[in-house]
């Protein structure tokens, strides 16, 4: 897998050194924990540099992908613009913004909600499916593919980082077997829009 940021490679591993300066701090009971966190925020930037890399040539983000990707999984091609926000666990105007740029481009339009006189739903066009199928096509090739770890290892991260998540107050542990609701579908990592300080509802990243 590439590297993110376009930096140099370094001599050594920074993490590592920040750990032993934790450690020779006195905090050493905290060094691990805090190496942990520190890794997990710098694979997730290096994780984005790498969907940047693929998406931005279609036009996309991945805040904008994983939109239309949740409403290509969708069995009408349509979601409640709340139900997006609940999925991909970001905030309304993350939601909204994505939406807007996706309704210019010409892949989603707004259309009334049936049942709800003040809700609107987000639905999917010919055009954005075509471009959701391509888009993966390149993702699946070009980022997931690459994963420098063997299917066992990426097995057990999934699971470690999935107990994360559920402790975070994501959804039950016990909830937690992959499988989402089958009328509306689910993609979500709840980082999709989580590009900006850190992961999940508060992150404020660009659509």
């Amino acid at each position: 897998m590439p590297r993110g940021g376009g930096h140099p490679r370094l001599p050594f591993d920074p993490v590592a050194e920040a750990r032993r300066q934790w450690e020779n701090h006195g905090w050493s009971e905290l060094a691990l924990p805090m190496a942990v966190v520190t890794s997990v925020m710098r694979v997730q930037q290096i994780f984005l540099a790498s969907a940047d890399r693929v998406l931005r040539p279609l036009g996309l983000t991945f805040a904008r992908y994983e939109v239309l990707m949740l409403l290509s999984f969708a069995r009408t091609g349509t979601l409640p613009l709340g139900t997006i926000g609940e999925r991909l666990q970001v905030k309304a105007a993350s939601v909204t913004n994505a939406v807007d740029r996706l309704q210019a481009d010409g892949l989603v339009e707004r259309r009334p909600h049936p049942s709800d006189g003040r809700g609107v739903l987000a639905a999917i066009t010919p055009q954005g499916r075509s471009l959701a199928e391509r888009a993966t096509e390149a993702m699946n090739r070009q980022v997931f593919d690459r994963l420098p770890m063997s299917t066992e290892e990426q097995r057990s991260l999934f699971h470690e980082l999935r107990t994360l998540r559920a402790a975070a107050g994501d959804f039950p542990l016990s909830a937690a077997d992959g499988r989402g609701d089958e009328t509306t579908g689910h993609l979500g990592a709840g980082t999709a829009f989580g590009s900006g300080p850190g992961p999940g509802p508060e992150a404020a990243p660009p659509a």
